[in-house]
Protein backbone atom coordinates (compact mmCIF):
# COMPACT_ATOMS: atom_id res chain seq x y z
CA UNK A 1 0.00 0.00 0.00
CA UNK A 2 1.42 3.42 -0.93
CA UNK A 3 1.85 6.07 1.75
CA UNK A 4 -0.77 8.33 0.15
CA UNK A 5 -3.28 5.48 -0.11
CA UNK A 6 -2.63 4.48 3.51
CA UNK A 7 -3.22 8.05 4.62
CA UNK A 8 -6.40 8.24 2.58
CA UNK A 9 -7.76 5.05 4.14
CA UNK A 10 -6.85 6.25 7.63
CA UNK A 11 -8.57 9.58 6.96
CA UNK A 12 -11.74 7.84 5.76
CA UNK A 13 -11.77 5.74 8.93
CA UNK A 14 -11.32 8.82 11.13
CA UNK A 15 -14.17 10.59 9.33
CA UNK A 16 -16.42 7.59 9.70
CA UNK A 17 -15.55 7.15 13.36
CA UNK A 18 -16.18 10.81 14.14
CA UNK A 19 -19.56 10.73 12.42
CA UNK A 20 -20.47 7.51 14.20
CA UNK A 21 -19.64 8.94 17.62
CA UNK A 22 -21.79 11.98 16.95
CA UNK A 23 -24.67 9.97 15.50
CA UNK A 24 -27.73 8.69 17.29
CA UNK A 25 -27.47 5.38 19.14
CA UNK A 26 -28.71 2.63 16.83
CA UNK A 27 -30.41 -0.62 17.71
CA UNK A 28 -29.42 -3.87 15.99
CA UNK A 29 -32.07 -6.47 15.49
CA UNK A 30 -30.15 -9.49 14.18
CA UNK A 31 -32.00 -12.77 13.70
CA UNK A 32 -33.79 -15.14 16.00
CA UNK A 33 -32.23 -18.54 16.68
CA UNK A 34 -35.31 -19.97 14.99
CA UNK A 35 -34.21 -18.44 11.70
CA UNK A 36 -31.02 -20.52 11.65
CA UNK A 37 -32.84 -23.65 12.83
CA UNK A 38 -35.33 -23.20 9.98
CA UNK A 39 -32.52 -22.88 7.44
CA UNK A 40 -30.74 -26.01 8.68
CA UNK A 41 -33.98 -27.98 8.67
CA UNK A 42 -34.79 -26.87 5.12
CA UNK A 43 -31.38 -27.99 3.89
CA UNK A 44 -31.58 -31.37 5.62
CA UNK A 45 -35.03 -31.99 4.11
CA UNK A 46 -33.54 -31.52 0.63
CA UNK A 47 -30.48 -33.75 1.22
CA UNK A 48 -31.51 -37.03 2.86
CA UNK A 49 -28.25 -38.96 2.38
CA UNK A 50 -24.80 -38.25 3.78
CA UNK A 51 -23.33 -35.87 6.34
CA UNK A 52 -23.35 -32.18 5.42
CA UNK A 53 -20.23 -30.19 6.29
CA UNK A 54 -19.66 -26.43 6.47
CA UNK A 55 -16.33 -24.92 7.45
CA UNK A 56 -16.14 -21.54 9.13
CA UNK A 57 -13.62 -18.87 8.25
CA UNK A 58 -10.11 -19.07 9.67
CA UNK A 59 -9.23 -15.36 9.76
CA UNK A 60 -12.48 -13.44 9.35
CA UNK A 61 -10.71 -10.87 7.19
CA UNK A 62 -12.45 -10.13 3.94
CA UNK A 63 -10.38 -9.03 0.95
CA UNK A 64 -10.72 -5.31 0.30
CA UNK A 65 -12.09 -4.54 3.77
CA UNK A 66 -11.78 -0.99 5.04
CA UNK A 67 -9.53 -0.05 7.98
CA UNK A 68 -11.29 -0.97 11.18
CA UNK A 69 -13.49 -3.57 9.51
CA UNK A 70 -14.79 -6.19 11.91
CA UNK A 71 -14.22 -9.92 11.73
CA UNK A 72 -16.61 -11.48 9.25
CA UNK A 73 -17.63 -15.12 9.14
CA UNK A 74 -17.88 -17.17 5.95
CA UNK A 75 -21.30 -16.41 4.45
CA UNK A 76 -22.58 -19.97 4.08
CA UNK A 77 -21.37 -20.98 7.52
CA UNK A 78 -23.03 -17.96 9.10
CA UNK A 79 -26.23 -18.54 7.09
CA UNK A 80 -26.74 -21.89 8.79
CA UNK A 81 -25.31 -21.14 12.24
CA UNK A 82 -25.34 -17.44 13.13
CA UNK A 83 -21.94 -18.14 14.73
CA UNK A 84 -18.99 -15.79 14.20
CA UNK A 85 -16.37 -17.86 16.07
CA UNK A 86 -13.40 -18.69 13.85
CA UNK A 87 -12.10 -22.14 12.87
CA UNK A 88 -15.49 -23.74 13.45
CA UNK A 89 -17.17 -26.65 11.65
CA UNK A 90 -20.88 -27.45 11.32
CA UNK A 91 -21.99 -31.03 10.69
CA UNK A 92 -25.61 -31.72 9.74
CA UNK A 93 -26.97 -35.29 10.00
CA UNK A 94 -30.17 -35.29 7.90
CA UNK A 95 -31.48 -38.72 8.95
CA UNK A 96 -31.02 -38.02 12.65
CA UNK A 97 -32.08 -34.37 12.17
CA UNK A 98 -29.09 -33.24 14.20
CA UNK A 99 -26.86 -30.18 13.90
CA UNK A 100 -23.51 -30.37 15.67
CA UNK A 101 -21.04 -27.52 16.06
CA UNK A 102 -17.29 -28.06 16.51
CA UNK A 103 -15.02 -25.35 17.92
CA UNK A 104 -11.34 -25.18 18.90
CA UNK A 105 -10.55 -25.30 22.59
CA UNK A 106 -8.98 -21.92 23.37
CA UNK A 107 -6.16 -21.41 25.83
CA UNK A 108 -6.53 -18.91 28.67
CA UNK A 109 -4.17 -16.62 26.78
CA UNK A 110 -6.29 -16.77 23.64
CA UNK A 111 -9.43 -16.04 25.64
CA UNK A 112 -7.75 -13.07 27.31
CA UNK A 113 -6.61 -11.77 23.92
CA UNK A 114 -9.63 -12.35 21.70
CA UNK A 115 -12.44 -13.44 23.99
CA UNK A 116 -14.12 -16.83 24.46
CA UNK A 117 -15.95 -18.88 21.85
CA UNK A 118 -19.21 -20.76 22.33
CA UNK A 119 -17.38 -23.78 23.66
CA UNK A 120 -16.96 -21.88 26.93
CA UNK A 121 -20.74 -21.46 27.32
CA UNK A 122 -22.37 -24.62 28.78
CA UNK A 123 -25.75 -23.51 27.43
CA UNK A 124 -24.53 -22.68 23.92
CA UNK A 125 -26.19 -25.67 22.24
CA UNK A 126 -29.53 -24.92 23.88
CA UNK A 127 -29.42 -21.20 23.06
CA UNK A 128 -28.47 -21.67 19.41
CA UNK A 129 -30.53 -24.77 18.70
CA UNK A 130 -27.64 -27.20 18.15
CA UNK A 131 -27.80 -30.85 19.13
CA UNK A 132 -24.36 -30.48 20.69
CA UNK A 133 -21.24 -28.31 20.74
CA UNK A 134 -17.99 -30.31 20.75
CA UNK A 135 -14.29 -29.61 20.79
CA UNK A 136 -12.80 -29.54 17.28
CA UNK A 137 -10.39 -32.41 17.94
CA UNK A 138 -13.40 -34.77 18.11
CA UNK A 139 -14.52 -33.98 14.54
CA UNK A 140 -13.01 -36.91 12.62
CA UNK A 141 -14.11 -39.46 15.21
CA UNK A 142 -17.61 -38.01 15.16
CA UNK A 143 -17.76 -38.31 11.36
CA UNK A 144 -16.63 -41.93 11.51
CA UNK A 145 -19.21 -42.79 14.18
CA UNK A 146 -22.09 -41.08 12.34
CA UNK A 147 -21.33 -42.53 8.90
CA UNK A 148 -23.05 -45.93 9.31
CA UNK A 149 -26.31 -44.23 10.17
CA UNK A 150 -26.14 -41.33 7.69
CA UNK A 151 -24.57 -43.13 4.75
CA UNK A 152 -20.92 -43.16 3.81
CA UNK A 153 -21.01 -39.81 2.05
CA UNK A 154 -20.11 -36.19 2.65
CA UNK A 155 -22.06 -33.32 1.17
CA UNK A 156 -20.12 -30.06 0.91
CA UNK A 157 -19.12 -27.46 -1.63
CA UNK A 158 -16.95 -29.31 -4.10
CA UNK A 159 -16.63 -26.29 -6.37
CA UNK A 160 -16.59 -23.33 -3.97
CA UNK A 161 -17.73 -20.09 -5.59
CA UNK A 162 -14.86 -18.13 -7.10
CA UNK A 163 -12.26 -20.47 -5.55
CA UNK A 164 -11.11 -21.74 -8.94
CA UNK A 165 -11.10 -18.25 -10.46
CA UNK A 166 -9.09 -16.72 -7.61
CA UNK A 167 -6.74 -19.73 -7.66
CA UNK A 168 -6.17 -19.32 -11.39
CA UNK A 169 -5.36 -15.63 -10.98
CA UNK A 170 -3.02 -16.15 -8.03
CA UNK A 171 -1.21 -19.12 -9.50
CA UNK A 172 -0.23 -17.14 -12.58
CA UNK A 173 2.79 -16.50 -10.37
CA UNK A 174 3.89 -20.01 -9.45
CA UNK A 175 5.07 -18.91 -6.00
CA UNK A 176 1.40 -18.30 -5.15
CA UNK A 177 -0.03 -21.60 -6.37
CA UNK A 178 -1.01 -23.09 -3.00
CA UNK A 179 -4.56 -24.46 -2.95
CA UNK A 180 -7.32 -22.25 -1.49
CA UNK A 181 -8.59 -23.58 1.88
CA UNK A 182 -11.91 -24.83 0.48
CA UNK A 183 -10.22 -26.94 -2.19
CA UNK A 184 -7.59 -28.19 0.25
CA UNK A 185 -10.36 -29.37 2.63
CA UNK A 186 -11.94 -31.41 -0.14
CA UNK A 187 -8.55 -32.99 -0.83
CA UNK A 188 -8.01 -33.83 2.85
CA UNK A 189 -11.46 -35.41 3.21
CA UNK A 190 -10.73 -37.64 0.22
CA UNK A 191 -7.42 -38.68 1.83
CA UNK A 192 -8.85 -39.38 5.29
CA UNK A 193 -12.13 -40.98 4.19
CA UNK A 194 -11.33 -42.62 0.82
CA UNK A 195 -14.39 -44.91 0.87
CA UNK A 196 -16.84 -42.02 1.24
CA UNK A 197 -18.70 -40.47 -1.67
CA UNK A 198 -18.36 -36.68 -1.95
CA UNK A 199 -21.39 -34.79 -3.24
CA UNK A 200 -21.80 -31.11 -4.07
CA UNK A 201 -24.21 -29.26 -1.77
CA UNK A 202 -23.83 -25.89 -3.55
CA UNK A 203 -27.07 -25.94 -5.64
CA UNK A 204 -29.23 -26.58 -2.57
CA UNK A 205 -27.47 -23.86 -0.56
CA UNK A 206 -27.79 -21.34 -3.37
CA UNK A 207 -31.45 -22.16 -3.78
CA UNK A 208 -32.15 -21.45 -0.11
CA UNK A 209 -30.18 -18.20 -0.11
CA UNK A 210 -31.93 -17.04 -3.28
CA UNK A 211 -35.37 -16.52 -1.69
CA UNK A 212 -35.29 -14.18 1.29
CA UNK A 213 -37.18 -14.99 4.49
CA UNK A 214 -39.38 -12.54 6.38
CA UNK A 215 -36.55 -11.81 8.82
CA UNK A 216 -34.09 -11.21 6.00
CA UNK A 217 -36.52 -8.87 4.25
CA UNK A 218 -36.84 -6.74 7.38
CA UNK A 219 -33.05 -6.48 7.66
CA UNK A 220 -32.81 -5.55 3.99
CA UNK A 221 -35.44 -2.86 4.41
CA UNK A 222 -33.53 -1.36 7.32
CA UNK A 223 -30.31 -1.54 5.34
CA UNK A 224 -31.97 0.06 2.32
CA UNK A 225 -33.05 3.04 4.40
CA UNK A 226 -29.67 3.31 6.11
CA UNK A 227 -27.60 3.05 2.93
CA UNK A 228 -29.86 5.52 1.13
CA UNK A 229 -29.33 8.05 3.91
CA UNK A 230 -25.57 7.45 3.65
CA UNK A 231 -25.65 8.33 -0.05
CA UNK A 232 -27.72 11.41 0.74
CA UNK A 233 -25.08 12.55 3.23
CA UNK A 234 -22.38 11.88 0.63
CA UNK A 235 -24.19 14.17 -1.81
CA UNK A 236 -24.37 16.88 0.85
CA UNK A 237 -20.61 16.52 1.47
CA UNK A 238 -19.80 17.11 -2.20
CA UNK A 239 -18.40 20.35 -3.57
CA UNK A 240 -15.52 21.24 -5.87
CA UNK A 241 -12.21 20.96 -4.07
CA UNK A 242 -13.01 18.02 -1.78
CA UNK A 243 -11.36 14.66 -2.28
CA UNK A 244 -13.34 11.58 -3.23
CA UNK A 245 -12.35 9.94 0.05
CA UNK A 246 -14.01 12.74 2.04
CA UNK A 247 -17.30 11.91 0.29
CA UNK A 248 -16.72 8.25 1.14
CA UNK A 249 -16.12 9.21 4.77
CA UNK A 250 -19.48 10.97 5.04
CA UNK A 251 -21.26 7.81 3.87
CA UNK A 252 -19.22 5.50 6.09
CA UNK A 253 -19.93 7.57 9.18
CA UNK A 254 -23.64 7.40 8.49
CA UNK A 255 -23.82 3.62 8.22
CA UNK A 256 -21.62 3.02 11.26
CA UNK A 257 -23.68 5.35 13.43
CA UNK A 258 -26.78 3.65 12.05
CA UNK A 259 -25.80 0.16 13.21
CA UNK A 260 -23.82 -1.31 10.31
CA UNK A 261 -20.30 -2.48 11.12
CA UNK A 262 -18.85 -2.01 7.66
CA UNK A 263 -19.53 -1.40 3.98
CA UNK A 264 -20.71 -4.35 1.89
CA UNK A 265 -17.86 -3.75 -0.58
CA UNK A 266 -15.07 -1.20 -1.09
CA UNK A 267 -16.97 2.06 -1.75
CA UNK A 268 -16.64 3.61 -5.20
CA UNK A 269 -16.54 7.42 -5.37
CA UNK A 270 -15.63 8.39 -8.92
CA UNK A 271 -15.44 11.98 -10.14
CA UNK A 272 -14.75 13.32 -13.61
CA UNK A 273 -13.14 10.76 -15.89
CA UNK A 274 -13.07 8.28 -13.01
CA UNK A 275 -16.84 7.95 -13.40
CA UNK A 276 -16.18 5.97 -16.59
CA UNK A 277 -14.18 3.32 -14.68
CA UNK A 278 -16.63 0.68 -13.48
CA UNK A 279 -14.81 -0.25 -10.27
CA UNK A 280 -12.74 2.80 -9.41
CA UNK A 281 -12.10 2.42 -5.70
CA UNK A 282 -8.93 4.41 -4.99
CA UNK A 283 -11.14 7.42 -4.23
CA UNK A 284 -8.10 9.72 -4.15
CA UNK A 285 -8.93 12.41 -6.74
CA UNK A 286 -9.85 16.01 -5.95
CA UNK A 287 -13.30 16.89 -7.31
CA UNK A 288 -13.25 19.69 -9.88
CA UNK A 289 -15.93 22.18 -10.98
CA UNK A 290 -18.21 20.73 -13.65
CA UNK A 291 -17.53 17.12 -12.65
CA UNK A 292 -20.18 14.55 -12.08
CA UNK A 293 -19.64 12.30 -9.05
CA UNK A 294 -20.67 8.65 -9.39
CA UNK A 295 -20.95 6.78 -6.11
CA UNK A 296 -21.51 3.02 -5.80
CA UNK A 297 -22.12 2.17 -2.16
CA UNK A 298 -23.94 -0.03 0.31
CA UNK A 299 -23.79 -1.08 3.92
CA UNK A 300 -23.57 -4.59 5.27
CA UNK A 301 -26.14 -4.97 8.02
CA UNK A 302 -26.49 -8.28 9.84
CA UNK A 303 -24.61 -10.02 7.00
CA UNK A 304 -26.90 -8.65 4.26
CA UNK A 305 -25.79 -6.14 1.65
CA UNK A 306 -27.56 -3.57 -0.45
CA UNK A 307 -26.21 -1.86 -3.57
CA UNK A 308 -26.91 1.74 -4.59
CA UNK A 309 -25.36 3.90 -7.30
CA UNK A 310 -26.16 7.57 -7.75
CA UNK A 311 -24.64 10.20 -10.01
CA UNK A 312 -24.77 13.92 -9.24
CA UNK A 313 -23.15 17.22 -10.31
CA UNK A 314 -20.38 18.46 -8.04
CA UNK A 315 -21.16 22.10 -8.75
CA UNK A 316 -24.85 21.68 -8.00
CA UNK A 317 -26.37 21.63 -11.49
CA UNK A 318 -26.09 19.18 -14.37
CA UNK A 319 -24.96 20.61 -17.68
CA UNK A 320 -27.56 20.19 -20.46
CA UNK A 321 -25.56 17.32 -21.93
CA UNK A 322 -25.13 15.60 -18.57
CA UNK A 323 -28.84 16.03 -17.84
CA UNK A 324 -29.85 14.51 -21.17
CA UNK A 325 -27.75 11.40 -20.56
CA UNK A 326 -28.96 11.19 -16.97
CA UNK A 327 -32.65 11.30 -18.00
CA UNK A 328 -32.08 8.50 -20.49
CA UNK A 329 -30.53 6.21 -17.88
CA UNK A 330 -33.21 7.09 -15.33
CA UNK A 331 -36.12 6.42 -17.69
CA UNK A 332 -34.67 3.02 -18.63
CA UNK A 333 -34.34 2.11 -14.97
CA UNK A 334 -37.91 3.26 -14.21
CA UNK A 335 -39.24 1.15 -17.07
CA UNK A 336 -37.38 -1.89 -15.74
CA UNK A 337 -38.90 -1.40 -12.30
CA UNK A 338 -42.39 -1.20 -13.80
CA UNK A 339 -41.90 -4.58 -15.48
CA UNK A 340 -40.59 -6.49 -12.46
CA UNK A 341 -43.11 -8.97 -11.06
CA UNK A 342 -43.23 -12.72 -10.41
CA UNK A 343 -43.05 -14.69 -13.65
CA UNK A 344 -41.45 -11.90 -15.70
CA UNK A 345 -38.55 -12.80 -17.99
CA UNK A 346 -35.67 -10.65 -19.18
CA UNK A 347 -37.36 -10.54 -22.59
CA UNK A 348 -40.55 -9.15 -20.98
CA UNK A 349 -38.52 -6.37 -19.38
CA UNK A 350 -36.66 -5.57 -22.59
CA UNK A 351 -39.93 -5.27 -24.53
CA UNK A 352 -41.42 -2.98 -21.89
CA UNK A 353 -38.33 -0.75 -21.87
CA UNK A 354 -38.39 -0.44 -25.67
CA UNK A 355 -42.11 0.38 -25.73
CA UNK A 356 -41.78 2.93 -22.91
CA UNK A 357 -38.84 4.76 -24.47
CA UNK A 358 -40.62 4.85 -27.84
CA UNK A 359 -43.80 6.23 -26.26
CA UNK A 360 -41.79 8.96 -24.53
CA UNK A 361 -39.84 9.78 -27.67
CA UNK A 362 -36.50 9.03 -26.02
CA UNK A 363 -33.44 7.45 -27.60
CA UNK A 364 -32.30 4.66 -25.22
CA UNK A 365 -28.75 4.99 -26.56
CA UNK A 366 -28.32 1.25 -26.69
CA UNK A 367 -29.78 0.48 -23.26
CA UNK A 368 -32.25 -2.40 -23.39
CA UNK A 369 -33.08 -3.13 -19.76
CA UNK A 370 -33.28 -6.55 -18.14
CA UNK A 371 -32.12 -8.05 -14.85
CA UNK A 372 -29.07 -7.14 -12.82
CA UNK A 373 -27.18 -9.20 -10.25
CA UNK A 374 -28.45 -10.93 -7.13
CA UNK A 375 -27.92 -9.16 -3.81
CA UNK A 376 -27.83 -10.88 -0.43
CA UNK A 377 -25.00 -11.97 1.83
CA UNK A 378 -22.66 -10.82 -0.94
CA UNK A 379 -23.24 -7.74 -3.03
CA UNK A 380 -22.98 -9.99 -6.10
CA UNK A 381 -24.79 -12.86 -4.49
CA UNK A 382 -25.08 -16.53 -5.36
CA UNK A 383 -27.81 -18.12 -7.43
CA UNK A 384 -28.55 -19.56 -10.85
CA UNK A 385 -29.03 -17.36 -13.89
CA UNK A 386 -32.34 -15.51 -13.58
CA UNK A 387 -34.85 -17.11 -15.94
CA UNK A 388 -38.08 -15.86 -14.38
CA UNK A 389 -38.59 -13.62 -11.39
CA UNK A 390 -39.86 -15.19 -8.18
CA UNK A 391 -41.31 -13.59 -5.08
CA UNK A 392 -38.57 -13.14 -2.49
CA UNK A 393 -35.72 -12.57 -4.97
CA UNK A 394 -33.51 -9.54 -4.33
CA UNK A 395 -31.27 -8.06 -6.99
CA UNK A 396 -29.76 -4.79 -8.18
CA UNK A 397 -30.61 -3.09 -11.46
CA UNK A 398 -27.96 -0.68 -12.76
CA UNK A 399 -28.34 0.83 -16.25
CA UNK A 400 -25.43 3.07 -17.20
CA UNK A 401 -23.91 5.11 -20.02
CA UNK A 402 -20.24 6.11 -20.16
CA UNK A 403 -18.56 8.80 -22.29
CA UNK A 404 -14.80 8.89 -21.61
CA UNK A 405 -14.30 11.46 -24.35
CA UNK A 406 -16.65 13.81 -22.48
CA UNK A 407 -15.14 12.84 -19.10
CA UNK A 408 -18.34 11.66 -17.47
CA UNK A 409 -20.46 8.58 -16.96
CA UNK A 410 -23.89 8.03 -15.44
CA UNK A 411 -25.02 4.95 -13.52
CA UNK A 412 -28.21 4.64 -11.48
CA UNK A 413 -28.64 1.54 -9.34
CA UNK A 414 -31.19 0.33 -6.81
CA UNK A 415 -31.68 -2.87 -4.85
CA UNK A 416 -35.16 -4.31 -5.36
CA UNK A 417 -37.25 -7.03 -3.75
CA UNK A 418 -39.70 -9.01 -5.86
CA UNK A 419 -43.08 -9.03 -4.12
CA UNK A 420 -46.34 -10.87 -4.84
CA UNK A 421 -47.56 -8.07 -7.12
CA UNK A 422 -44.45 -6.33 -8.42
CA UNK A 423 -41.29 -5.03 -6.81
CA UNK A 424 -40.28 -2.95 -3.82
CA UNK A 425 -37.34 -0.58 -4.23
CA UNK A 426 -35.43 -1.04 -0.99
CA UNK A 427 -33.10 1.91 -1.64
CA UNK A 428 -35.70 4.43 -2.77
CA UNK A 429 -34.61 6.93 -0.10
CA UNK A 430 -31.52 7.89 -2.12
CA UNK A 431 -32.55 10.81 -4.38
CA UNK A 432 -32.40 10.18 -8.11
CA UNK A 433 -34.73 12.67 -9.81
CA UNK A 434 -32.76 15.57 -11.30
CA UNK A 435 -34.86 18.16 -9.51
CA UNK A 436 -34.50 16.30 -6.21
CA UNK A 437 -30.72 16.01 -6.52
CA UNK A 438 -30.17 19.61 -7.57
CA UNK A 439 -32.52 20.83 -4.83
CA UNK A 440 -30.57 18.88 -2.21
CA UNK A 441 -27.29 20.33 -3.50
CA UNK A 442 -28.69 23.88 -3.33
CA UNK A 443 -29.37 23.30 0.35
CA UNK A 444 -25.72 22.53 1.17
CA UNK A 445 -24.22 24.70 3.86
Amino acid sequence: MTTSLARRKAFVFVLALAAAVSGAQAQRTGYSSGEFIRRRSALMEQTPGGLILFFGDTTGRRAGANPGAHVRQDSDFYYFTGVEDLNAVLVLAPRARQATLFLPKLTPGQIASDGPNLLEDPKAAEKAGFSAVHVLSYLDEFLARAAPREGYAFQLQLAPREAYLSFARRSALHYNDQLPPDLYRVQKLRERFPAFDLKDITPQVDGLRLIKSAEEVEVLRRNGRLSAEAVRQAILATRPGVFEYAIEGAAMGTIISGGARQAAFPPIVASGLNSCTLHHSRNDRRVEPGDVVLMDFGAELDYLAVDITRTWPASGTFTPEQAEVYRTVLEVQKACLEAYRPGATAEDVTRHVAATMKAKGLDPRGLRGGFGHYVGMSVHDVGPRIERLKEGMVFAIEPALYYPDKRFGVRIEDTVLITATGCEVLTKGAPKEIEEIEGLLRGRR
